[in-house]
């Protein structure tokens, strides 16, 4: 009865954004003169709506070309204003095409809520005036941002440590590779700083600090097995990346088959995030059914949203050998009454060799029953077949994974939850 309530809450929720979006159809339908205007109008060739007066307080330019000259265009509701605050989040659907080679679906972010994006002005008019208002072009030559310049040769831990949860715990050898695969310019490939020109510095290192989600994807990208949506590029402040497919949560009531499949994805990512030959752990602060796609056509799960990962150097963490860095850290079973709940340290995350903290993400927002999301729970993998649940292995799995009962549990369990989805996934490698 409760998994039918749970599953019910979850299609009213569609249902009623579905009406909202009908009732506000209608209205703009009726009073709305300059409706087929605003269909026709591209803003995406507009420097006004790319918000390019903003750079090089901006992720980038590297598109420009591309957008203006209108190769990009919203899909249709994406082009309606009013629409606007649905979308919170400033996520766009559009449409790119290249001669030749027809037109595909990209998805387009501007990295922020539209306070979010005022607050960055606000910020950097009152680290370089004290004021919240000013010019933004001239107040950015007075900060930090315009200190590293063309005489810094590397970009060191010690200037950016701290800034966003990328660079948290930063270690030379990650910054490098942040500068090196920096894709906002035309002579990447040198870890040197000072190869930067001027306004592309700037714009890596406001990125770094406000939202480093493109430097994740271009430092760990999708074309070398990482599981991050592919960057393409920026123009002002609109960023550019492949479009994956459906997000995680449209498949909470697939078939058993195909959550097995995509439960099994998931642990995987977890695994591979965590440990790497790069020697780079990789860890997911923020997992919801929001931040993971699939691929329509391979099913495969991709990470869509990767603002807060904290990248900690494994490497550095054996050479230093801070406090207990080589003593096995389990994260504590966080209980709360919100969705999408994570207890972590980050300093933890930073100094130790071993951390469970991906499959304890993985495991309690996503999979077990402790998951909760638009008004449903029981997680991914609810509703198991008949012999499944009697058998009692699979809930013991998750349940051990998410909270443990055991010293380390969650390590042994994390290990066999992956072999035994695979096992019922005919993922068996």
């Amino acid at each position: 009865m409760l998994r039918l309530v749970s599953l019910k809450l979850g299609r009213l929720y569609r249902y009623v954004k579905l009406a909202v979006l009908g009732v506000l159809a209608a209205a703009l339908a009726l009073n709305s003169p300059s409706l087929l205007a605003s269909l026709q109008r591209n803003e995406l060739a507009e420097r006004r709506f790319l918000q390019l007066n903003k750079c090089p307080a901006c992720w980038g330019t590297s598109w420009c070309r591309k957008f203006l000259n209108g190769q990009l265009r919203l899909e249709s509701w994406g082009r309606l204003r009013l629409l606007d605050f649905l979308n919170v989040k400033n996520v766009y659907f559009a449409r790119y095409g290249e001669p030749r080679e027809g037109s595909r679906r990209v998805v387009l972010k501007r990295l922020g809520s539209a306070r979010e994006l005022a607050d960055i002005d606000a910020k950097i008019c009152r680290r370089a005036t004290g004021r919240g208002r000013c010019d933004l072009l001239q107040a950015l030559h007075a900060t930090e941002f315009a200190s590293i310049n063309g005489d810094v040769r590397l970009l060191t831990p010690d200037v950016v440590e701290g800034w966003s949860d990328l660079v948290h715990c930063p270690s030379q050898r990650l910054l490098d590779r942040l500068v090196r695969r920096y894709a906002e310019t035309k002579d990447s490939g040198s870890f040197l700083l000072r190869n930067l020109k001027d306004s592309e510095r700037m714009q890596l290192l406001i990125t770094l600090a406000f939202n480093p989600e493109p430097l994740v994807l271009q430092s760990f990208p999708s074309d070398e097995g990482w599981p991050f949506a592919k960057y393409l590029g920026a123009c002002g402040r609109m960023v550019a990346v492949n479009y994956v497919g459906e997000e995680l949560w449209s498949y909470f009531s697939a078939s058993w088959e195909k959550r097995v499949d995509l439960a099994w994805q998931l642990m995987e990512i977890a695994e591979q995030l965590t440990n790497n030959d790069f020697e780079f752990a990789l860890y997911l602060l923020d997992v919801s059914f929001d931040n993971f796609a699939v691929g329509p056509r391979d099913g495969k799960v991709i990470i869509v949203d990767a603002e807060n990962v904290l990248v900690a150097d494994k490497r550095l963490i054996k050479q230093n050998k801070p406090e207990n860095w080589d003593v096995w850290y389990e994260s504590k079973f966080d209980d709360c009454d919100k969705e999408a709940c994570l207890s972590f340290s980050k300093e933890i995350l930073c100094t130790r060799v071993t951390v469970d903290h991906n499959y304890y993400a993985i495991c309690q927002n996503l999979l077990s029953r402790h998951a909760t999301w638009r008004g449903t729970s029981g997680g991914l993998l609810h509703d198991p077949p008949a012999e499944i649940a009697k058998d009692g292995r699979l809930e013991a799995l998750l349940d051990e994974c998410a909270n443990p009962k055991k010293r380390y549990g969650r390590f042994l369990a994390a290990k066999e939850l992956r072999e035994y989805l695979g096992r019922l996934s005919n993922n068996v490698r």
